[in-house]
């Protein structure tokens, strides 16, 4: 097939197939005697799962991702695979719970809750449980995010339950990807009667997107796995 070729069946430009191909998310094309470029089904292919993985990972990514699955052994293109999807799951779940947390917070504005000492975390416990370093917690409380309690002569940080479940708000909106000024907005605003409302909006919305790059994955799977099986036999 010609670039032109590829280009009307995959929905990319020609330059895009040229460029594509140059930074290695494609093959190599074949070429003629007189440099015209050769392509087959499998860059076709190869460009529809660059468009899936695109859509799951950001297209930066997937022009890193792909190419490594491209050349890589089976074993380490599956578990590379696998690893995407580990990484949508864990960020819905991560969603999930900020909105259980955040029905906490809800609760606590109209019932006071007793707080048990077992709930309560360290620093290093907390940023264990969102996969973030202590140093993010810091910055997040000298921003005015998260307010922590402070014990012992040392001044160790404590989170409480409430400041637990602040944190877990704070990260799921920082992953989806709003600045520090709009997260303050919006955890400024959990304790107004619209705040909690508007702030399950953005968390529902954030779900809806993870879905979406979800299934963008599973579409592109048949294409990524033929990509990656070109060439290889399993051990």
């Amino acid at each position: 097939m010609r670039t032109l070729d590829v280009a009307r069946l995959s929905g990319y430009s020609a330059q895009q197939v040229r460029d594509l191909e140059r930074l290695g998310v494609l093959p190599p094309a074949a070429r003629s005697d007189n440099g015209y470029r050769s392509y087959t089904q499998l860059h076709v292919r190869a460009l529809r799962a660059y468009r899936g993985l695109a859509a799951a990972v950001g297209p930066v990514e997937a022009r890193e991702l792909l190419p490594r699955l491209r050349t890589g052994t089976l074993a380490e293109a599956a578990a590379e695979a696998n690893a995407v999807h580990a990484r949508l799951a864990r960020e819905r779940d991560e969603v999930l719970r900020a909105l259980r947390a955040l029905r906490v917070i809800e609760a606590e504005a109209h019932t006071a809750g007793v707080e048990r000492e077992g709930d309560a975390m360290t620093i290093t416990e907390l940023a264990g449980a969102l996969g973030v370093r202590a140093s993010t917690l810091r910055f997040w409380e000298r921003e005015g995010l998260l307010h922590p309690e402070r014990v012992t002569s040392l001044r160790a940080r404590r989170y409480a339950p409430a400041a637990v479940g602040e944190a877990r708000i704070v990260a799921a909106l920082r992953a989806a990807g709003y600045g520090i000024a709009a997260v303050r907005e919006v955890m400024d605003s959990l304790h107004r009667p619209d705040g909690p409302r508007d702030t399950r909006r953005i968390l529902d919305a954030r779900l809806d997107r993870i879905a979406e790059r979800s299934v963008a994955l599973l579409h592109a799977g048949t294409d990524l796995a033929a990509v990656v099986t070109a060439g290889h036999t399993p051990r």
